[in-house]
């Protein structure tokens, strides 16, 4: 197709300096007229963008009395005055969840416009870097106001949130051997907490478990350490606060402690690392969004059954600092950890336990908050009822400089360069929705929300989620948490993106270099703490969520108070301009690419190697169920199936004609629901929200399958398998429970099969 000029710029600018064209996936052609963009020119309005607000910024919440007595309010700190920024900047605001009595009447374009007062350093510091290098699709150009958007609107939701207790903060004492309480630890941050933790106390012998997995809970019992009964004291990684306390739940524990060890982040005197008196918070919700309305939205305060998300765990939790720990791991017995799980704060090695009692109490507070995401959509032209829809967390506890205002700056020149773009005639395809999600700390609140209230709406209608959070970490390596569906546009991308570290190379280059297998590399599954496990996983929307990350290192300040632009800065070694150039450039990318490829460019091939690879683990116990006169063939059936419907699908497109709107839309329309229909059909959402057969959790997924046909072989692994599964461990294998998961299993893969296929009379299947 021919490529898309914008016209000639019939403001005043300035008349020198480079021109330059950058071609875009789907052949667009964008121009960039402007002054120099040197390193050094980017490197002084960044320290200028700093000295705006020398002070970080973040949301603190207190309860307040009276009429709405329970429900945070926003302190803010007073800031000092601040220079005002260059004139082709916006600044924006980030805002935590709105008061009780908030002016109704606020005008929309307000809320974005304002969306980053208290953010600034990192707001302007971002959008100056990717709008003054020409970073962001090589074309940003900004003129009136600061959006033109064809819609904005805001969606407020009531939700329950877990707060601390400033009255009675939660607190760890030593227990003597008589249960008396004997010496309070000091929680150095009372504000530091696990929301959604079970309240009230918890005493009993303290264990180290390593990171709190099943198999390190297991290995435990291998060594004689019994978990149950114990306070357990883990590892802060690998994998999330909620998981580590479901294990800890599942194997009988009676409270976690979750720390972070030394050994798991970056050492050395040039490398910035987490004060040893931090602790990091995280929610222990295994689930997401408002955990009191468990599959329904919480709009206007509305009445809902008495029930609460199974994800809520029963045991207390708490994060505490390495110091603490030091203090903790001192006082260990028993055997000594295997090399793996040794750390870097005792003299001594570390030791499983037990060790002297402790009491742990939690009391932190649920409260009914008001939250609001905000909208900004810029309508398409061909197919306006099919949205591609970006989106960035904008609350964050503390600065949040990694967490949030990175992805929200991101999100705000996106918003800005498409509208832009749109004025100097670029016509999207399809639409495209900007949403600033709120409540993302407590476990993707906002996002969730939205889709529970929108579920029949957006299967029908959402392309494809985008998330900004988490975008920069680090700038050694590129990953992609993903559905397979998108597995080769972002090969496609990973092509004409540069890369941040290796001049001259793309991204994929730089893969492919030291890992021939570059999907191995780079492509991760959609893990649960991801903001966009819920479209993919509740709602059957194909999503993303990519990140820059430092080599076999976290970035330490995540969810902690020192994640400033400071310490962002000093963990990239002043590179946080070349990643940031690679994650607009990418995400720009995407948005083309989604938004205005005549055809979607969606694969919808990948899932038949997704369920051979699966089926490749169950193959191992064939023998096994044939001695019981069970079979796997009709999961082999409908696997056959699904690859013939894609094939023949494939064979139909390349056949037909470009030009036939009628027909590209019907074929648009098979594609982008290919993700929903993974979602089992035959299981409750009140009961597994999660249904999808390869993310989900829950008896109908193919994980949990595998695992029960795992028992036919070793009994002794039934816990540390349904642990594994998400699924309440049972008696070891049983033939019905087998039959059973095996149809959900083969059912939804054969619907999706025959939903692929197209109409009824092109069904053509061997099942």
């Amino acid at each position: 197709m021919p490529a898309l000029r914008p016209p000639a710029r019939a403001d005043k600018g300035p008349s020198q300096g480079s021109h330059k064209r950058f071609i875009i996936g789907g052949g667009i052609s964008l121009q960039d007229s402007g002054g120099g963009t040197s390193m050094e020119r980017l490197w002084g309005l960044l320290q200028g963008a700093k000295r705006l607000s020398p002070r970080p910024s973040q949301t603190i919440y207190k309860h307040v009395e009276g009429t709405q007595q329970g429900c945070p309010e926003e302190e803010e700190e007073e800031e000092e005055e601040v220079a005002k920024p260059p004139g082709h900047f916006c600044p924006m605001e980030l805002r935590g969840p709105e008061p009780l009595g908030s002016h109704a009447g606020r005008q929309n374009l307000e809320l974005w416009a304002a969306a980053g007062r208290r953010a600034a350093p990192y707001l302007v510091l971002t959008a100056l870097l990717i709008f003054t290098g020409a970073f962001l699709l090589g074309y940003v150009a900004f003129r009136g106001s600061c959006q033109k958007l064809d819609h904005v609107w805001t969606d407020t939701h009531y939700v329950g949130l877990q707060y601390p207790d400033r009255t009675h903060p939660n607190t760890l004492h030593w227990v003597d051997a008589a249960g008396r309480l004997g010496e309070q630890l000091p929680l150095e941050d009372p504000d530091v907490y696990c929301p959604y933790s079970a309240t009230g106390n918890a005493t009993g012998e303290l264990v180290y478990a390593h990171y709190g997995r099943p198999e390190d809970l297991q290995h435990l019992r291998t060594r004689g350490v019994e978990p149950a009964g114990r306070l357990l004291l883990v590892r802060l990684g690998v994998i999330s606060f909620a998981q580590k306390v479901a294990s800890a739940q599942d194997f009988g524990a009676g409270g976690v402690l979750i720390y972070p060890d030394p050994a798991d982040f970056p050492q050395g005197p040039h490398k910035p690392g987490l004060s040893s008196n931090r602790a990091v918070y995280g929610h222990v919700h295994l689930g997401t969004g408002d955990p009191y309305t468990p599959g329904f939205p919480s709009f206007n305060q509305t009445q809902f059954p008495p029930v609460q998300s199974s994800g809520l765990p029963s045991i207390p939790a708490q994060p505490i600092s390495a110091d603490i720990a030091f203090l903790l791991l001192r006082k260990l017995a028993g055997p000594v950890a295997p090399q793996e799980w040794q750390g870097q704060l005792s003299g001594s090695p570390y030791r499983l336990g037990p060790g002297p009692g402790l009491h742990l109490g939690v009391n932190n507070r649920r409260a009914s908050t008001p939250i609001s995401n905000i909208f900004g959509c810029i309508e398409g032209r061909s197919e306006p009822d099919h949205y591609v829809v970006i989106g960035a967390q904008r609350d964050a506890w503390g600065p949040g400089a990694a967490k949030s205002a990175v992805g929200t700056a991101i999100l705000l020149e996106l918003v800005r360069t498409f509208s832009s773009m749109v004025s100097n005639g670029f016509q999207p395809r399809r639409s495209l929705l900007f949403i600033s999600w709120d409540g993302g700390d407590f476990g993707s609140v906002g996002s969730t929300e939205w889709l529970e209230g929108y579920i029949s709406l957006l299967h029908l209608k959402a392309v494809v989620y985008v998330s900004l959070d988490n975008a920069v970490l680090g700038d050694d390596k590129f990953h992609a948490k993903t559905s397979p569906l998108l597995i080769s546009l972002i090969e496609n991308i990973l092509k004409q993106v540069e890369s941040p570290n290796h001049s001259g190379q793309t991204l994929y280059e730089q893969v492919a270099f030291s890992n021939h297998s570059w999907d191995a590399e780079v492509i991760q599954p959609l893990p649960m703490d991801s903001s966009a496990y819920s479209f993919t996983a509740f709602a059957g929307v194909p999503a993303i969520e990519f990140s820059f990350v430092e080599d076999g290192q976290v970035y330490p300040f995540l969810n902690t108070k020192d994640d400033t632009y400071e310490n962002l800065h000093k963990v990239l070694r002043g590179r946080l301009p070349a990643v940031a150039q690679a994650v607009a450039q990418f995400a720009g990318q995407l948005l083309i690419r989604l938004s205005h490829d005549h055809l979607l460019p969606l694969d919808f091939g990948r899932y038949g190697d997704v369920v051979l690879r699966h089926i490749g683990s169950l193959n191992e116990f064939s023998g096994d169920l044939k001695a019981r006169g069970l079979t796997l063939q009709w999961v082999y059936s409908a696997r056959g199936d699904y690859i013939r419907a894609a094939e023949k699908l494939r064979k139909e497109i390349y056949s037909s004609e470009e030009s036939d709107e009628r027909l590209t839309r019907m074929y648009n329309v098979r594609i982008m629901r290919v993700e929903y229909y993974f979602l089992s059909q035959y299981v409750s959402p009140a009961d597994s929200p999660f249904r999808h057969i390869f993310l989900g959790r829950g008896d109908h997924t193919l994980g949990a399958l595998l695992n029960h046909v795992r028992l036919l072989r070793s009994s002794s692994s039934e816990t540390l398998g349904a642990a594994i599964s998400g699924v309440a461990p049972g008696l070891g294998f049983q033939e019905s429970r087998f039959r059973r998961q095996l149809a959900l299993l083969t059912w939804t893969l054969q619907g999706a099969a025959n939903a692929l296929s197209g109409d009824v009379w092109n069904i053509d299947n061997n099942f």
